[in-house]
């Protein structure tokens, strides 16, 4: 049924699954079905001199439509920068956006270790021998711990 509609519809079914995948770029957006949707109607395009010749079977159609969707998508990730700068770059690195900012002690800082509470939450911080209620300022952050210093 699917080749006998294929062979019906000749080049324009590329340009059918082309705009297929545009539509579907707009309901699930995410800018990589456009992608994919381009390397179709490419392929529709070349399809249109190169149909019903003995080269230009289903297979290397497929292989063409398949090539051009992945140089595609990685050319359009290049185009559409998705490594660009956030701005909000500390979004999902909590505890390094906390360096630089100032708590009170509310454990004692003893053998290293202490506790400082911070809006919410309340975080193990290392740093020199301070009594509690002392004045810290956040130095460094790493895996989950701070490092504090009297400020």
């Amino acid at each position: 049924m699917i080749a006998g509609l294929a062979a019906e519809l000749g080049p324009w079914i590329w340009w059918i699954i082309g705009l297929v995948f545009l539509g579907l770029e707009i309901l699930i957006p995410g800018v990589f079905l456009l992608w994919i949707g381009l390397a179709a109607i490419i392929v529709g395009a070349l399809s249109f001199p190169l149909w019903g010749t003995q080269v230009w079977g289903w297979q290397l159609q497929v292989l063409i439509f398949a090539v051009l969707a992945v140089v595609m998508a990685l050319v359009g990730r290049k185009l559409t920068g998705s490594n660009a700068e956030s701005d909000q770059p500390m979004l999902n690195r909590r505890t390094e956006g906390l360096v630089g900012r100032t708590a009170t002690l509310q454990d004692a800082i003893n053998d290293g270790k202490g506790r400082i509470r911070l809006d919410d939450t309340t975080w193990i911080v290392e740093g020199p021998e301070l009594p509690a209620g002392a004045r810290v300022r956040i130095v460094a952050a790493q895996a989950g711990s701070l490092t504090v210093e009297p400020a």
